[in-house]
């Protein structure tokens, strides 16, 4: 059983999805740090109003049982915040991806070329095919 188990592992390439994740997940947590404690108070600074993650807008007021105030209402500068900090956090990561990940050189012209009779690869300046002697 332990090594069918060790073999899924291995074949299905769970082990390192797993590594993935926890690896994902702590990136996570750098992102969300560099959004939260760095990027964030700067862009606070740009909009009106310290706390403007508070703005909600009141739909109802109600009082319970207790004698307290409840107020039902739809939290739209908690969601707007969130909007934000998804976006400056796709960009970082996108950023970092883009810097981590380099593109592949562009493949070298090929120095060689293809006879049409026989298919042969033949060098880019052949006049002849070496291999049937057909013109090319």
């Amino acid at each position: 059983m332990v090594k069918e188990f060790r073999e899924f592992l291995l074949k299905t390439n769970a082990m390192a999805l797993a590594i993935g994740v926890i690896i994902g997940a702590a990136v996570g947590k750098v992102v969300s740090s560099l959004v939260a404690d760095i990027i964030m108070p700067v862009v606070s600074l740009a909009i009106p109003g310290g706390t403007w993650r508070d703005a909600r807008i009141v739909l109802n007021t109600t009082t319970d049982a207790t004698g307290k105030v409840v107020e039902h209402a739809i939290t739209i500068g908690q969601f707007l915040g969130n909007v934000v900090d998804f976006v400056i956090i796709a960009f970082v990561v996108f950023m970092l991806t883009k810097m981590l990940l380099r593109p592949e050189p562009a493949p070298a012209l090929a120095a060689t070329k293809t006879c049409p009779e026989c298919l042969e690869t033949i060098p880019l300046a052949a006049k002849r095919c070496r291999a049937c002697t057909s013109p090319v």
